[in-house]
């Protein structure tokens, strides 16, 4: 049996609330074992502002967006590569996963069904059992973290998966797998 694609996702957004909010920023990896296969990284213009908070997290301001392209024509960049990859890794799964459904749904398009593993659910990283921050999980898996590079879309989703890689070699987390595919009789 062949290693699964896992594509690791990351967005940086105009604020926290998806339906308001928009992508500034969406990257996606496919990966098979420990190789990068293929990555699409792409800076989107919102067509809205950006909040304060978010671009102080993230350092992406609205003149750094000018002449880059609508969510309309990133959206099937990424439902194509999503739709490639047999598990969707995530660091906050939750806020990344539900904000690109909703704008998949806003476009036309569905969200490809996939396992998901949501590195933010790494408990064994921290001390007190807390949910790990990324930072937090690359320290505990012996990865360099630059706070200086982080919140880029592509820094974040390469720490993410080159922390879950050592977790595996670790024995920590278990290996990928094939996802089951359910035969539905007909």
């Amino acid at each position: 049996m062949s290693e699964p694609i896992e594509a690791g996702f990351d967005t940086e957004t105009t604020g926290l609330e998806y339906g308001d909010h928009r992508f500034v920023e969406v990257y996606v990896g496919l990966y098979r074992g420990t190789s990068l296969l293929k990555a699409l990284n792409e800076r989107i213009d919102p067509q809205r502002s950006i909040s304060k908070d978010a671009q102080e997290i993230h350092k992406i301001s609205s003149a750094d967006l000018v002449g880059k392209p609508t969510w309309e024509t990133v959206a099937p960049k990424v439902h194509a590569f999503l739709t490639k990859a047999d598990i969707i890794v995530a660091h906050n799964a939750s806020f990344d996963v539900d904000f690109v459904t909703y704008e998949f749904k806003r476009v036309g398009l569905v969200m490809p069904k996939r396992e998901i593993i949501d590195t933010m659910q790494f408990s064994w990283a921290t001390p007190d059992g807390k949910k790990p921050s990324l930072k937090e999980l690359c320290l505990a898996c012996d990865v360099n973290y630059d706070p200086a590079l982080a919140h880029a879309a592509d820094y974040d989703v390469d720490r993410m998966m080159q922390s879950l890689f050592q977790a595996r070699r670790f024995g920590i987390v278990p290996p990928a797998t094939m996802p089951v595919q359910i035969q539905h009789a007909a």
